[in-house]
Parts: structure tokens; sequence; C-alpha cells
């Protein structure tokens, strides 16, 4: 663990004895959350989010020492014991390195190298790369007759000893690693239509005949070109070439490990000699290019996913954080057409209380029965919002609701929220146990009222990959995407905290110690006992010890339950200090909490923080001025246009209200109620330069648009922010 935890020092500007603490917890699997807020005295207040980091490279880190082991233990069978490269897998810094390393002793299959030293030419290719004067053809002959083998031909000695040098050279290590750097630096990256694929391939006619700097091209177009490659619709390629030298070895290959190549005793730097560089360009033509350009776009897509996830990762957390409407009474309306609008009414804790189905857009008399139903749920329920899902007939369905509201003057407003995910939810096994009497169009409704409520608790049930905050993530690895995405869902859960008594399984499930069976653990003791009245009695609950216990009880709320510190995030393990700092001032803790003068006062009592740690006593001091507060933004929605129903409806110049739905490194796409989302670009987000959109915007913000253009045959919508 030193070598590892001295890297991570290095890397992450840590002591070493807080990189060893670091590994220790997550060896003893506590999750990041919990050391991100729990234990901030022993990371010198590392984030959440650089503790992802450091978490990713530490188990990067042990892979990669692993690995290097098992190669080592491999390495011993094979003699002579290549000392020289053992050394070099010991310094290996990272996986690519160590393969490269690994490669010429693990071939499974005879190569016409391997044929060729079968024959006994490695001396003679050892020769002819070393000994600098003299005609190559004439040094064959000679060794041929030192060697007194007639049997074989001169062409056929030349060939094979030229073989295995070509072979060396494209899998000598250094080469490869300097041939890697060059080429991600300036090559340059290319791409051509495959021909008779023009009309089908239309949407990737910007790459027909592309090409671009490969340190400039941004992920989402890399990926972009990855998606035409795999659809067979582009040829994607890597170019590199120095004036003039179009067929020879470019001159950086030209590195003084290569006088080594053979022999280890020979440690001149001097350049290549001309039959060397002669050789080299034989390689670069004939292997070494076509490894490189692979090994480069394998970089290069494995880059553009990491971009890809971060985008969908952001987004996502972005969602996840917007801010819900709160303990309000809400009428969820699934719109449609041929198959009716779903209606669910949920009261202020999110119980469903009745549920129809109406079809105003079928007949007049369906109409006013529909009118009818509408009109009765929202008086005997007495709801707050009517949350529509923004798919097909969202805008009719709103205009019907808008017009009885109105002509009733109920005091109820209408909404329109993403139901991205909705469908996949009301058929899912989540669903199913949830409401097992419902159909499953009642269970689409239900969704999008709770996620008006509060989108964090109820998008947890969806897949994140289902949500639809991100882009190309089909063309990513899905391992990878999953991962990413649950340790986005576990940081918010934990960071807004969770109601026990009121939390699904699903979003108990992501608390920090937690497993999907300890949460139905929880569900399941809430139904047979009741309210859990105290963080303490989880510990009655079967499969939560002290352990597990440490991690989720911080993360847990038990409003106006037994304990006040049990609705904050104070932790139980700092109780005790608490109610000594109410002692000392005299009052009880439930006196102590909110009163910012006395908690001022604590201010300058240092022997509290000497007990606790400065971080942990600061938190706790935060923590006591607002037991409980939400992280998340105040509530805030759009309101559409009524007389902008679609595209046709737009036109240059309009200004419109609308709601962020997705942000990508070149800009923010944004919901204006026309059932397809503008575009506007990151030129267009600011008055100013930005790196990246979400410096001003976020997904789930409300912001203000004017139409740029419209081109409705290409469903496109250009925007430019206002205000921003």
């Amino acid at each position: 663990m030193r070598q590892i935890a001295n890297t991570l020092s290095n890397e992450f500007s840590l002591t070493n004895k807080m990189s060893e603490s670091i590994i220790c917890l997550f060896e003893e699997g506590v999750s990041v959350p919990f050391i991100a807020r729990y234990r901030k005295d022993m990371t010198g207040g590392m984030s959440d989010v650089n503790l992802r980091r450091f978490h990713d490279r530490w188990l990067y880190l042990v892979e990669l020492y692993k690995r290097q082991h098992s190669i080592l233990e491999s390495l011993k069978s094979i003699m002579p014991y290549p000392l020289e490269v053992v050394d070099k897998i010991k310094r290996a810094e990272t996986k690519t390195e160590l393969e490269d390393l690994y490669a010429p002793f693990k071939k499974t299959r005879k190569t016409n190298a391997d044929l060729a030293r079968g024959l006994g030419l490695g001396p003679l290719a050892e020769r002819l790369w070393v000994q600098s004067g003299g005609d190559e053809r004439a040094l064959v002959a000679i060794w041929l007759k030192s060697n007194h083998d007639v049997s074989m031909s001169l062409e056929g000695a030349l060939k094979g000893a030229q073989e295995i040098i070509m072979e060396t050279l494209s899998m000598n290590s250094d080469l490869l690693k300097k041939g890697r750097t060059v080429l991600l630096a300036k090559g340059e990256l290319v791409s051509k239509v495959i021909r008779g694929k023009q009309e089908i391939g239309d949407k990737y006619k910007d790459y027909f005949d592309y090409q671009e700097p490969i340190k400039k091209v941004p992920p989402h177009r890399l990926l972009a070109l990855f998606r035409g490659k795999k659809e067979s619709m582009l040829k994607l390629g890597v170019r590199y070439s120095e004036a003039g030298l179009e067929k020879e070895a470019p001159s950086w290959l030209n590195i003084p490990a290569l006088n080594n190549l053979f022999s280890t005793s020979m440690t001149s730097s001097s350049p290549l000699t001309k039959r060397q560089h002669d050789y080299l360009s034989l390689a670069w033509q004939g292997r070494l290019f076509s490894k490189l350009e692979a090994d480069a776009l394998s970089e290069l897509k494995e880059r553009a996913e990491e971009g890809a996830i971060k985008v969908f990762a952001d987004n996502l957390k972005d969602l996840l954080m917007s801010a819900p409407a709160g303990e309000c009474r809400v009428l969820g309306v699934d719109p449609g057409f041929r198959n009716g609008i779903k209606l669910a009414v949920i009261d202020k804790l999110a119980q469903v209380k009745a549920s129809a189905v109406i079809y105003p857009f079928s007949s007049d008399k369906q109409a006013q029965a529909a009118r009818d139903t509408l009109r009765s749920l929202l008086k005997t329920h007495q709801i707050n919002w009517l949350a529509i899902g923004n798919g097909t007939a969202s805008r009719e369905t709103e205009a019907f609701c808008a017009d009885l509201i109105k002509s009733e003057k109920l005091d109820c407003k209408t909404v329109v929220v993403s139901e991205a995910g909705a469908s996949i939810y009301s058929a899912s096994e989540v669903a199913i146990a949830e409401f097992p009497d419902l159909d499953v169009t009642i269970r689409g409704a239900i969704s999008i009222a709770r996620r008006f409520q509060d989108p964090l608790a109820e998008l947890v049930k969806i897949e994140p990959q289902a949500i639809g905050v991100g882009q190309y993530q089909h063309d990513v690895k899905p391992s990878q995407l999953a991962k990413s995405l649950s340790a986005v869902v576990e940081d918010c859960v934990n960071k807004v905290g969770v109601d026990v008594n009121l939390a699904s399984a699903s979003l108990l499930s992501y608390v920090s110690g937690l497993s999907v069976r300890l949460a139905q653990n929880i569900v399941d003791y809430r139904a047979q006992k009741g309210r859990i009245e105290s963080r303490h009695e989880l510990l009655s609950i079967k499969g939560i010890g002290e352990k597990c216990f440490e991690q989720c009880a911080g993360f847990i709320r038990v409003l106006n339950g037994k304990e006040p510190l049990d609705a904050s995030a104070v932790h139980p393990e700092s109780y005790c200090v608490v109610k000594q700092m109410a002692t000392r001032l005299g009052v009880k803790v439930s006196e102590l909490m909110r009163n910012s003068a006395l908690l001022n006062q604590l201010k300058s009592e240092p022997d509290f923080a000497t007990q606790v740690g400065s971080y942990t006593f600061t938190d706790i001091l935060d923590e006591l001025s607002k037991p409980g507060r939400d992280p998340r933004p105040e509530f805030r929605y759009a309101a559409f246009d009524h007389s902008v129903q679609s595209m046709n409806d737009l036109h240059e110049g309009m200004t419109l209200e609308g709601v962020v739905t997705n942000v990508a490194a070149f800009g923010a796409f944004v919901d204006v109620g026309v059932h397809q989302d503008g575009l506007v670009h990151i030129s267009q987000l600011a008055n100013r330069f930005l790196k990246d959109p979400r410096e001003v915007v976020r997904v789930g913000d409300v912001i203000k648009v004017v139409v740029l253009g419209v081109d409705v045959p290409r469903k496109r919508i250009s925007l430019k922010a206002q205000g921003i």
C-alpha cells in the first residue's frame, strides 16, 4: 500500500498519512459520501468530487500493480531472464506501457519473424542493425559463409533478418510510447464516406471529407465520427507526415533507446545510421504506423467516452439536484390522443389518492365527460398543480386543462414536466411492487406527479440512462456509464438526506452503507412496526449492525422524532459533543439549534474543535444553524407561451421562456414547448467567452431565449440566451 499511497500523495497534494488513511477507509468498504462528509479531518476537507477521483485512481493503481506482479511471475519462466525488461516493468506508470513491455513475450502464434529466429537468423538481424558500414547483401553473404549455411539463399536470409528487425522495432515499448505521444499531439483525424453510402448516411455528411488536428477534436465530434464508423458510413483514420518525408519514418522516431534494440550492452546514443533509418522506414510503413494508428484511435475513443460520460454525469447531477416543488397536492397528467389522458392524484406525502383516464380529443360527448372528470378531481382533492408530461399531445392537453381552470376559476396552475423514463418506470419491477393493482399507464402519471414534487426521490427509481440527459450514451461502455451514474445518484441522495419514514426502498438503497436488501428491510420494518422514531432504532432492523449504522445514520433523517438532532446532518457519533455544548451554555439541545447568537459563542471555545477536529466542529455549527437544510435551489417553473404549440408557430426574433433539458460541450438544449428542443450554441449563451456551458446554465434551469432560426424539415431550432 505504501507505494500506492506515495503515488497518490504526490498526485493529490496530500500527506502520506492522509493518503494511507483514505486507502484504509476504502479497503474497509467505507463510501465516498461518508468520508467526504464525516471524515474531513482525515482527508483535509477533500470534496466528494476529488474523493471520487482519488478512489478511481486508487483502483487503477491496485490493478496496475496486480498486473505488474502477474507479468513478473510469467517472465520467470522465460530464459534468459530479461533483467532490463523487468526493471522497466517495475517502473511502468500505465497499463498500456506494461502491455507494450510484455507483448514480445506473450505471442500466441508464430510470425514470420519467429520462423526466421527458428532458422537461426537472430544474430544476422542484430549484425545488420548494429554494423553501419559495408553493403547489406555482402554482409549477409559473409554471415552465411561464416556459419557454413549453404541451404539458405541470400535473399531468404536477408528477408528473414529484416522481418526480425521490423517486428522488434514495432514492439519496442519506448518507440510505441513516443509514437503515440507525437501522433496524438501532431496527427490529424481524417474521415471519408464509404463508397455508395452518401445517400443513406446523410446525417454524417459533415464528415464525408473531413480532417482536423487531433488535439482540436472535441469529444462529441469524436463520438459522432466513431458512430459513423460503427454504422459503416465512414472510414476513419489518422494521418501524419513530415514535409517531403511521406514514405520515410519521421525524424522523431530516432530515439536513443533504439541503439540497444538487440543488446543492452550498447549504450551509445548517437543518431541512427542510414541503414537503420531505412529499416525504421520499412517498419513504419509495414507495421509501426498501423499499430500506432489503431492505438491512437482507441485512445481517442476512450477519451471521447470519458467526456460523454462526464457530460451525462454532470447533467444527471443537475437534474437530480434541481428544485423540488415540495409538499403540494399534484395531479399527474400523462397526455395522449387516441389512448386518452391518464390522471393520477398525489397528496402532499406523495400518496396516490385517485386516478382516471379521460378522452377530451375523441368526440364532443367524451370531451364534456373529460371536463367533468377533471373538474371533479381538481375540486375534490384541492389540487395545487397539474404536472403535465411533455410527450405527445402535451400542449393540447395543457391548453385543455388551462381552459378548464380559467372557466371554473380554480386556484391551481399547470406546469409541463419532462416525462423521460416514465414509461420505463411504469413497467418496471419497482413500479409493479409499488402499485400492483394499477394499470401501467396510470403508473406513468404517478411518476410525472412525483418527480414534480421531488425529482431526486422519484428519478432514482429509473435507470439513469433512460432519463434523457445525456448524448451518445449508447456509444460508450455500459459498465463505465452505469458506474459513473450510480456514483452521481449516490452523492446526490446523501447530500440531500433521506426521510426514513417516507423514503422508498429505491431511494434508501443509495444511502451510504445500505444495500438494496437492507433498504427493503427498512421498508418492511416500517410496514410492520409503523413509524421509526429515532436513528438508533435502525439498529433493531435485520442486517443493520454497528458498521452499517455508522455509515448510514448521518444521512438518515427522522423528522419530529424523540431526538431533535435526528432531523439534522449531525452524526450520532457527535451527539455527546453537541450536548456538552448545550450544557456549557445552559440550554437544551433544541434551544441551541437555529440560535445564531449561542452558536457564535461556541466558535470561541477551542476545546470542542480539539475534541472532534476543526472540520467536523465547523460542520456541526453550520448544521445546527440550519438543521436538515436542503441544498437544492428554490423552485421555479417555465411558463410556456400558449400561442406557440408547434415549430410552425415559431419565428425569428420571438422571445420565449424555456427549460434547459440537456447541456453538451457545444451548448445547451432548451424545451420551449414545441415537442422539439432548441439549441443555444455555446457562443450564444453569454456575452463573454465560455469554456463550458455549465458555467452559466444547468439542466432544469428556466431561462429566456430568442429564436434565431427554425428549420422545420430538419427539426432544428436555433436559439440565443437572453439576460445571462
